[in-house]
């Protein structure tokens, strides 16, 4: 059974919803904190938590995974280098949101989703 067992599609073919949450994955990476709306905030969580999961795990074929997920090469690899030391300590919970103002002109709930 499937049931509650769905995927979130913010209103986006699966193509596009794929590349959009690997670009915000990139960025959040890169950036280590970025502003969007709160329901991308959420999705994109779990993506994030993933990716630095396999960083932890170090293996070469999380890294091949990572390398297929995330955009850019040299940033995967300094993922890889960091993560491990970063969160050693964590068993989860890589990332926190934070709700702010809705967006001017169509009042979207806006939330800022960081790198703990």
């Amino acid at each position: 059974m499937r049931h509650r067992c769905r995927v979130k599609k913010l209103n986006r073919p699966t193509d596009q919803r794929k590349a959009l949450l690997r670009a915000l994955t990139t960025e959040l990476v890169r950036h280590g904190r970025i502003t969007t709306t709160l329901m991308k905030a959420k999705v994109l969580r779990q993506e994030v938590e993933e990716m630095i999961t396999l960083a932890k795990e170090g293996s070469l074929a999380a890294r091949r995974k990572a390398l297929g997920y995330i955009y850019d090469k040299t940033l995967v690899h300094a993922l890889f280098e960091q993560a491990p030391t970063r969160y050693a300590d964590r068993k989860g919970g890589y990332t926190r949101i934070l709700h702010t103002v809705p967006r001017r002109g169509d009042n979207a709930p806006m939330a800022i989703i960081e790198l703990v």
